[in-house]
């Protein structure tokens, strides 16, 4: 009989034991996966949040002049709403009537003002690209040429003291000739609205890397 009572207060004691550690690693299971579940909001919330930045960033080149820039959605490109018209083989934009470089040349103010504050507002750095474009007349040099013209502006710029600061902006200067995207309808022969310059001003890549570095 005493043999038995042994045998029972044994193997309570050992379901007593049992108990307790099942209990302490319930516990254990329970905060650990209570502290994967906050690691996993706190990774979901800073995504949710540089995500919105990173669009904020991206929608922030709407805010540039209207006066002078037409913003494409589709395109994400922004296209210089001067009627600007070239000689015909000719990137010599002196002849260009002075009014209409006065406009070009406040354009490039604009575009300069733009960046600084954005740059400076969201700490970030920008590609800015000057593409030209050339009407469809099949000159073999439209490549060329509409190159030409995009530097043209450029160095038009800079002959006025506008400058962009290489700390806020890369620029970079492109020409698509007579192809390329957001041609002016009816994309023919003598129609000199294509010779026009779009303007890109876009993040750079690396951006999305400088968010999550600030995040952490």
């Amino acid at each position: 009989m005493k043999h038995n009572s042994f045998f029972w207060a044994s193997y309570a004691d050992l379901m007593t034991s049992l108990f307790f550690i099942m209990l302490v690693l319930f516990i254990l299971t329970t905060v650990m996966l209570k502290r994967q579940v906050d690691e996993i909001e706190k990774v979901k919330e800073a995504t949710e949040e540089q995500m919105e930045k990173i669009r904020e960033i991206e929608n922030a080149v709407n805010e540039i002049d209207t006066t002078y820039f037409e913003y494409n959605q589709e395109h994400k490109k922004h296209i210089l709403k001067i009627d600007v018209s070239f000689d015909v083989g000719s990137s010599d934009i002196e002849n260009i009537p002075l009014d209409i470089r006065e406009k070009l040349l406040d354009a490039g103010n604009a575009i300069r003002n733009f960046i600084s504050a954005a740059s400076q507002r969201y700490g970030v750095k920008y590609l800015l690209v000057v593409e030209g474009q050339a009407s469809k007349d099949y000159f073999q040099r439209n490549y060329e040429l509409s190159y030409e013209r995009a530097l043209a502006l450029v160095k038009y710029w800079e002959q006025y003291g506008l400058l962009f600061n290489k700390d806020e902006c890369e620029l970079i200067i492109s020409g698509s000739g007579q192809s390329g995207s957001l041609r002016v309808e009816p994309d023919v022969k003598g129609n000199s609205a294509n010779q026009r310059f779009l303007i890109h001003i876009i993040p750079k890549p690396d951006v999305i890397e400088q968010i999550k570095l600030k995040k952490q």
